[in-house]
């Protein structure tokens, strides 16, 4: 990956690749925000004024939300294709002129079906930026720049996160359907922004020289199932902290709000401070860390410790929730450093099974709810279950891999 860097560095000088450099950085945080930051998060604060103001019930608005999940993972599947048959700058830009598109799409409830259909796409175009974005603006830079970059690439969805709590609310003061021109506008200035910064195709040869074979490395196929378990370990935070606030321990819908804002807080700073970490200690050691720390804050909520144990608990979750997307990525590219050309399918094969994982835990979870009368604290020991799996696996692994190597 050098190499490349250092064969566009002798056509354009330093100077010029650390500016494409910050372009391509910056084009990777307009991805994030856009496809998953406000296609996907933005939708949660406008579900009740959909319902509200009548353009469809409760039940068929919450299959819209699920629609956008559906389009997620069918996107995350298909991106690489999509881009090897076109460029992959040319499908990122379409992918984000698409949920753009869909905000507009939106604005206007001709059907259930019209709604669902946008919905899906601008799911799609979420999964393929995904996939995309990060992979293609970090081969281009140095290894130990990689954690900050990487951090600051997905800081785009925190920043989603946390618009979407306070965009949201005011656009809709103006009304639903200039809530929904208004997310398009705000799509198409960061589209706009992104438009140039995408690499040249034709400076990416490396890639596509190499050949390697299969990788059978035991590490890489735990990372994905860790990645995946994290998914579902955040269920209990990501759909029912806010519930779990507001009617599970009857303190209203406001401060359950309020600590929806901390948890958006905690997903824009994430990725950045994980970077930061990961930069110091290497990407393995930053996850294990992690996995750590998000086991006992998943935990919290179901121990009964009070106020301020429950804010740290949103900060975290939220942190994580963000955080370790660039961790994981990273570590995908510290395991197949000597295969760089496999880097980008094993990234896709991580974010399906992370975007599988989410949907099923989505669904069990409600499921098991509804099931045990409402116990919100089984969910939330549910879910530490599925990272304290995770930094199980992830300790096999490495010993392992430790003993393999000893061999």
């Amino acid at each position: 990956m050098m190499a490349k860097v250092q064969v566009s560095a002798s056509h354009t000088g330093s100077h010029d690749q650390s500016h494409n450099i910050k372009w391509g950085i910056a084009a990777g945080f307009s991805a994030s925000l856009v496809g998953i930051g406000l296609a996907r998060f933005a939708y949660t604060p406008l579900l009740p004024a959909i319902i509200d103001a009548g353009w469809f019930d409760a039940s068929k608005a919450a299959y819209l939300g699920a629609a956008n999940l559906a389009g997620y993972l069918l996107g995350a599947l298909t991106g690489r294709v999509m881009a090897q048959k076109s460029s992959t700058a040319f499908t990122l830009r379409a992918m984000m002129l698409l949920a753009s598109v869909a905000f507009f799409a939106c604005a206007f409830p001709v059907s259930y079906l019209w709604f669902f259909a946008w919905r899906l796409l601008s799911g799609i175009s979420g999964g393929a930026l995904m996939v995309l974005a990060a992979p293609t603006v970090l081969a281009y830079v140095s290894p130990s720049k990689r954690g900050l970059s990487g951090g600051i690439i997905f800081m785009g969805v925190g920043v989603g996160i946390a618009a979407s709590g306070t965009l949201v609310p005011l656009l809709l003061q103006q009304g639903l359907k200039q809530t929904w021109l208004g997310l398009g506008v705000i799509s198409l200035v960061f589209t706009a922004i992104a438009w140039k910064g995408w690499p040249k195709q034709d400076a990416a040869p490396v890639h596509a020289l190499q050949h390697p074979r299969q990788s059978k490395n035991t590490t890489l196929k735990a990372l994905y199932a860790e990645y995946a378990l994290n998914a579902a370990g955040w269920v209990p935070h990501m759909i029912f902290l806010v519930a779990f606030i507001a009617h599970g321990l009857g303190q209203g819908l406001e401060v359950g709000a309020q600590y929806w804002v901390l948890f958006g807080i905690g997903a824009t700073l994430g990725p950045l401070l994980a970077g930061v970490l990961a930069d110091r200690v290497g990407f393995g050691l930053a996850l294990r860390l992690s996995f750590i720390l998000e086991g006992i804050c998943v935990c919290i909520p179901a121990l009964g410790l009070g106020t301020p144990w429950l804010m740290a608990s949103s900060v975290v979750v939220g942190a994580f929730v963000t955080g370790t997307v660039p961790l994981v990525l990273g570590r995908v590219q510290e395991l197949l450093v000597h295969h760089p050309a496999q880097q980008n399918a094993a990234w896709r094969t991580a974010t399906v099974g992370f975007a599988l994982f989410q949907a099923v835990a989505a669904y069990g979870f409600s499921y098991l709810f509804s099931y045990s009368g409402g116990n919100y604290a089984l969910l939330f020991l549910l879910g530490t279950g599925a990272i304290a799996l995770a930094f199980l696996i992830d300790i096999v692994a490495s010993r392992s891999a430790e003993i393999t190597r000893a061999a």
